[in-house]
Order: C-alpha cells, then structure tokens, then sequence
C-alpha cells in the first residue's frame, strides 16, 4: 500500500532545514510532524509556504506565531505500542453492523461527522458545511488527504445510518510518530450512542494489532475530553504539537 514520504525544504543556499510529511487539509497544502534541521526553517516557510498548515514542535510553532502565522490547533501526540502490548483480539467483535469506509458516500458520514464536533467542541470547525464536507471529508475517506485508509477503520450503523466511526491510514515514517494513524473518531453526540466511539476505537486496535501493525498513534487536541478514553486504552503521550496556518 502506497504510504506517505517525508519532503525537504531548503534555504537559499540549498541547505536542508525542514523534513515535513505534505498532504492537505481543508483544501490547503499540509506539512505535517515538521522537524527543523537546522536554522532558518522560519524563514523559508514563511517564504515557500504561503497559506499552508503547518503541524511540528511547540517551539517552531510559537516562533511561527510570533511571525504572523494563525493558530490553529494545540495537541497532544500519543501512540500506543501494538507488539509491546498488543490489544486483545475480543475487542474486534463490536456487536453492531460495522462497514468499511469506503462503503458509504461522505454525504451519509457527514451528518454525524459534523455533530460529533458541535459549538464548544475544542475541534469544531466555524465553516460552512458543505464546504467543510467538500474540503474535509470527503478528501479523507477518498484516501486524498495523507493516503489511503487501512481496514482496520470502519463505520458503525445503527438504524441504517452511520453513528460513529473511525479513519485509519498510513502517515509513512515509522512508528511512533508515523505509521498507522487514527486520522478521525467520531460519534454522534445524542445519548443514545454514547460509548460507540470508544467501541470502534477498540476495533480499531484489536484489527491492527491482528493485522500485524506495529503501533497506532494519534493526535487529541487540548482540552477534548476524550484523551482520558484514549489513555485508558493504551495510548501513551509523546509530545506536544502546534499547527498554524501561514500567512499569505
């Protein structure tokens, strides 16, 4: 399966000064896990990347803001050792009708996409929605953000509809801080769903860990309550990222 590779960027005098994995997000050009390799990584993406997200350390992050750039997201990368300690293999059994991602258009995702992260929510986006579905999800189930999804995402159906879900792809670079990745869970707000996305999650591990993935990270923005669901279940934190959108 095709995964994602890292880019360089130079300076002026051809020097390598930042190591980023490209893809897109919201319609614009993403440098995601950004590493600086040596001075001048400001400067250049100030130059060379007008208008695109950048996700790296906290320290090119504030020295990114204090330049202009637009915050955009403060989170917390965590991952969880699949051969260190693999998830049991009950947790694939959901008990609910679970298709694969690709089995519903993003129309059909979208209303629970979107309710998962109402007003309040530390990932909601203040955008139109059929903007946010054309430049988010559809992208990212169509495998066009960071790659193709792995099958051990899914979505979960009750009455017909999908509720909850979970997007699973390949970051490149090895684990922990690349390789198979939860790029989304979600579930429907309302009471009655309550757990379904802590269930898939589960899933989640427990196929990836039968399909032999060495590790899942993920990426949990501060203040979402669900770090402490992501710690119960293994998930151990690595660092802290900032992402920005550079002006221009």
């Amino acid at each position: 399966m095709e995964t994602l590779s890292r880019r360089t960027a130079t300076d002026q005098a051809g020097r390598p000064v930042l190591s980023y994995v490209e893809g897109t997000r919201e319609g614009r050009r993403c440098a995601d896990l950004a590493e600086e390799l040596a001075p001048g990584a400001v400067e250049v993406i100030l130059r060379d990347m007008p208008g695109w997200i950048i996700s790296g350390g906290e320290d090119l992050g504030r020295r990114l803001l204090a330049a202009g750039a637009r915050p955009r997201r403060h989170a917390h990368v965590h991952s969880r050792d699949l051969r260190a300690a693999p998830a049991p293999a009950e947790w694939a059994e959901t008990g609910y009708g679970v298709v694969s991602c690709d089995a519903v258009p993003a129309a059909e995702v979208f209303p629970a996409w979107r309710a998962a992260y109402g007003p309040g929510h530390p990932d909601h986006h203040p955008v139109d929605d059929a903007e946010l579905l054309e430049k988010e999800l559809e992208p990212l189930l169509a495998g066009r953000s960071y790659g193709p999804l792995l099958p051990c995402g899914g979505l979960l159906l009750r009455d017909g509809r999908v509720v909850a879900g979970v997007l699973v792809g390949d970051r490149g670079d090895p684990p922990p801080l690349g390789g198979p990745w939860v790029y989304d869970v979600f579930r429907d707000p309302s009471p009655q769903y309550a757990g379904l996305g802590a269930v898939m999650l589960r899933r989640a591990l427990a196929l990836a860990t039968l399909h032999g993935l060495p590790a899942l990270g993920l990426a949990v923005t501060e203040g979402n309550p669900a770090r402490r669901l992501y710690e119960r279940l293994g998930f151990r934190h690595l660092l802290t990222s900032v992402t920005v959108v550079v002006p221009g």
